[in-house]
């Protein structure tokens, strides 16, 4: 019975489910971001950063 009390696999078990988490988390940004700078959606990444450049909080 000593195998209920070995928890070897225990470590490997959870650093595969958080890189997994990882992957998903970064596939969702690049879908996000994708369609964002590849000009395909209403969006305009250049004219973003040029109202946020042009923009100061210090005026």
């Amino acid at each position: 019975m000593s195998f209920l009390k070995d928890e070897g696999g225990q470590g490997a078990a959870e650093y595969i489910l958080l890189f997994g988490g990882v992957i998903v988390i970064a596939i969702a940004a690049l879908l996000i971001y994708r369609a964002y700078f590849s000009g395909t959606s209403g969006l305009n990444a250049v004219q973003d950063v040029n109202t946020i450049r042009s923009t100061s909080v210090l005026q």
